[in-house]
């Protein structure tokens, strides 16, 4: 008997790797008709993955410094070996991964997949993705740019806006009344910290749900695509006669796992620079306000909805409500049907709040 089996062979005796092979993998069966759609959430804890393991390296070189950040950035793109690599890599793999995150809110709508039981699951679902825009927001401002810095600013003005509360809350998010070395130090921590560690534990409640409720079937190819979830009682969704989740599915995950590292690293290496004003590319000067300072991409319709209003109390009102409204949406929508192709007043509503937001977006960059 060789090493690894009797490795193989003391762990079974004592913790049964066997039965755990064969309930949480061959043994776990996902819907016949699962689609490459359900592989998003693989590619997003891919994605996370990848930030924490080269924010980790940045930190290594980093100075959250406002004197000394800029200075450290430049280094790391410049003197250190590979430097520039790790540093595109972490900008560019950000918005890859709001990207793929809004991909998969989107799949998960359009299936029904948010519909009762799982409720939970959509709204850890919507926490987490508002946590990630938070973890982007608070990464903008450390590379202490004219970008970084006056985008910040205009960010936390926007705050100001509430009533009673708002200017409390500009200072408490800048550590003072202006954008400064104390913002600098705050977002730093809630950017390496305070954020990574809440997704990750939000993160694992999601895995938990989806793991105790069961996965939702796709409503496609089916007569009958109505939610069957019925009555009070706890009931786990099995899926007797599917597919084996390894290797059947694993397959499936790894594929597309690739696609989405081919396309980062196309991005990575044939364009970065489609996510860097030229702005970024200059110090911060607090007494130099540049002629035109704009969020990242995902942010634009925000910024626009700011501008559209009178008032930016009013913009905030109507995009809280909006966002309320989604995060509601499984209380809300409580018939059975799932299937997008026999809910018309759903489809209208899909992909108008789609075509919506892509013309905000447009609209921002264009404004």
């Amino acid at each position: 008997m060789n090493l690894f089996h009797r490795i193989a062979r003391w762990l079974e005796v004592r913790i049964g790797v066997g039965e755990l092979v064969e309930r949480e993998l061959t043994g776990y069966l996902l819907p016949r008709n699962i689609n490459p759609w359900y592989s998003l959430g693989s590619i997003l804890m891919t994605a996370f993955a990848i930030q924490v393991a080269s924010g980790i390296l940045l930190l290594i070189y980093y100075v959250p410094d406002a004197d000394k950040a800029f200075a450290s950035v430049t280094a790391i793109m410049n003197n250190v070996p590979f430097g520039w690599l790790i540093r595109l890599l972490h900008a560019v793999g950000s918005n890859m991964m709001v990207l793929a995150l809004l991909l998969h809110m989107l799949s998960v709508l359009w299936m029904g997949s948010y519909k009762r039981p799982r409720e939970l699951n959509w709204l850890t679902g919507f926490v987490l993705f508002n946590l990630v825009t938070a973890a982007c927001l608070t990464g903008y401002l450390l590379p202490w740019s004219q970008l970084s810095f006056w985008a910040t600013t205009v960010a936390t003005n926007s705050v100001g806006a509430i009533p009673v509360i708002g200017q409390q809350l500009v200072e408490f998010l800048r550590g003072g009344k202006l954008v400064g070395a104390p913002t600098l130090g705050r977002f730093f921590a809630m950017h390496v910290a305070v954020i990574p560690l809440t997704i990750a534990a939000l993160v694992g409640g999601h895995l938990f749900l989806l793991k105790r409720v069961g996965v939702s079937a796709p409503p496609f190819g089916k007569e009958d695509s109505r939610n069957r979830w019925q009555g009070e009682s706890y009931r786990y969704e099995s899926h007797p006669g599917g597919i084996s989740f390894f290797p059947n599915y694993l397959l499936q995950d790894l594929t597309s796992i690739c696609l989405y590292l081919a396309c980062l690293m196309a991005v990575l290496f044939f364009d970065p620079y489609i996510f860097f004003p030229r702005e970024a590319f200059n110090p911060a000067n607090p007494y130099l306000t540049p002629a035109h300072i704009k969020p990242e991409w995902y942010f634009l319709p925000n910024y626009q909805t700011l501008k559209i209003f009178p008032s930016e109390l009013l913009g905030l009102a109507v995009q809280g409500g909006a966002m309320t409204l989604l995060a509601l949406l499984p209380f809300l929508d409580r018939g059975d049907e799932r299937h997008p192709l026999k809910r018309p007043l759903f489809r209208v509503c899909f992909w108008g709040g789609i075509l919506l937001w892509l013309g905000l977006m447009v609209w921002g960059h264009y404004s």
